[in-house]
């Protein structure tokens, strides 16, 4: 057997081992020439997540709770972890890959470490010198493994409730709904988990187009380390409203933006969905006292945007709001004042040329002057398969469901506490073009904080949203984030074996 054959072999054993599919047996004649069938949903294996740093401030109280579905499937062994960013930096990365292994070899304590998926777990620091975090979830850990970290500040430049979903590295970010303004300290916060350093572009676009930037371009983020950059060093021109754009040009970050008001509170503002001709906003606070819609396109070409408003009784066109004109590579922005008026909702963005993209994000405030609190809704993807949100109690907690093109039947899951309890689930059923804070299920004899779980069953798409809320002095602290797909499994295609080729 000559070296080609031999070759030739190895490559369609490595193949089959990549599928999930090996045969020792000789393979039957008619079944080599069936085209491969469709590909098969199975449970990821791996699962990279980073956490930006919770706060700057001397009376941040930060909660770090981690949650993995229990996934049919999934393999038997497995852990999670998340270890400091700054302290992986420091060893020079000795683990190999995506941001970390749980801690093994560096002597630094992971934050958390779960024991079992369907269990969530808690971890909590203070301060204003917690780093960032670089997460790993192996096995039975990966599939839809979920963070959020939670920090509440009682006073100074965004005091309030500041929550963030750790989210997958990636190349691109879109942030619609940032500002350089005078009141306004934001922060994009990028975070390298990976051996090798990556290099970014930070670029800012106003109401008349590109801003200039002194040291935007060409940022290095060393390996296993964040880079935090405030926006006003970029650049001397104030704007109440900015779009920031993070792409990549090496490597994989993440990326988050802080916002923090020296009067209005901060929160976490997440990435907005990929540029679409259709954008949806999922849950806007009931009793919001004002919405700001920002919205940016990319591209050359200006396009008008239909805002909707998906309420509980259906789709309503807001008077005196019916259209958003967005300029190309300009920012835009309209007061939606308070748009929902009592009534769970959500946004619907429709470009009239479905072809130009838009990336969009409101600004909500609750609360009266003096005593408010401000927080940010970007685009979200739809939940897809399975989306989790976790760190919810049964009396600060809302879950908003929308289904803007049809009716959806959505099954949503308590998990355990995180002290003890059993798990719940109650399915529900939301018309087309509404928007329902559902009665989320409560697991029994709770103790602690829980993890939602929600699953679509039927085949439209539905986006959802969960709040967290409490007072704080009159004010109504509170942070809300989207809850896309959990990439919980991923399509593998089938694969047969057709050892004819050896021969060609």
């Amino acid at each position: 057997m000559n070296r080609t054959t031999l070759s030739l072999i190895a490559g369609v054993t490595a193949l089959a081992a990549v599928t999930g599919f090996a045969a020792v047996s000789s393979p039957d004649a008619g079944a080599a020439n069936e085209a491969a069938g469709a590909a098969a949903r199975l449970p990821v294996e791996r699962t990279s997540l980073v956490c930006p740093p919770p706060s700057t401030s001397d009376l941040a109280e930060t909660a770090y709770t981690s949650f993995t579905p229990v996934t049919n499937g999934a393999e038997g062994e497995g852990k999670a972890a998340l270890e400091p960013a700054v302290q992986a930096a420091d060893e020079g990365g000795k683990d190999g890959g995506d941001g970390g292994d749980g801690g093994d070899g560096k002597g630094e304590k992971s934050v958390l470490e779960p024991k079992e998926p369907g269990k969530p777990v808690v971890g909590d620091t203070s301060g204003g010198e917690a780093p960032a975090l670089l997460g790993t979830a192996e096995g039975r850990f990966a599939p839809g493994w979920t963070v959020q970290q939670t920090t509440t500040v009682t006073a100074g430049t965004g005091r309030g409730m500041l929550g963030a979903a750790c989210t997958a590295p990636d190349t691109e970010f879109w942030f619609p709904g940032a500002s350089t303004d005078a009141d306004r300290t934001d922060y994009v916060h990028v975070i390298n988990p990976d051996d090798s350093a990556a290099v970014v572009d930070i670029e800012l676009y106003g109401k008349d187009g590109a801003l200039k930037t002194a040291v935007g371009e060409g940022i290095t983020v060393k390996p296993h380390s964040a880079e935090p950059v405030l926006l006003s060093t970029l650049t001397d021109e104030k704007q109440a409203n900015v779009t920031v754009h993070v792409v990549v040009r090496s490597g994989r970050v993440g990326a988050a933006v802080q916002a923090l008001d020296d009067k209005l509170g901060g929160d976490w503002l997440p990435a907005s969905a990929d540029p679409s001709g259709s954008l949806v906003l999922p849950g806007i606070p009931k009793d919001a006292t004002a919405v700001r819609l920002v919205a940016f396109t990319p591209g050359g070409a200006d396009v008008d945007l239909k805002v909707r408003l998906a309420s509980p009784s259906g789709l309503i066109t807001p008077a005196g709001n019916e259209t958003l004109h967005v300029k190309g590579g300009m920012t835009a922005a309209v007061d939606l004042g308070d748009i929902t008026r009592g009534e769970a909702g959500s946004l619907v963005l429709t470009a009239a040329d479905a072809s130009v993209p838009v990336v969009a994000a409101v600004r909500v405030l609750r609360g009266e002057d003096g005593k408010q609190e401000s927080a940010f809704i970007p685009a979200a993807r739809p939940v897809g398969t399975r989306a989790t949100s976790v760190d919810n109690t049964a009396k600060g907690t809302t879950l908003a469901v929308t289904a803007p093109e049809g009716t959806a039947k959505v099954k949503v899951t308590a998990s355990a506490g995180t002290e003890g309890g059993t798990a719940a689930s109650k399915t529900f059923t939301v018309k087309a073009g509404t928007t329902q804070n559902v009665e989320a299920p409560v697991p029994a004899g709770v103790k602690g904080t829980y993890a939602l779980t929600v699953e679509p069953e039927s085949g439209t798409p539905v986006y959802a949203s969960r709040t967290l809320a409490t007072k704080e002095d009159d004010v109504p602290f509170f942070t809300v984030q989207p809850l896309p797909d959990d990439r919980g499994s991923v399509a593998v295609p089938e694969a047969s074996e057709d050892l004819s080729i050896l021969q060609k």
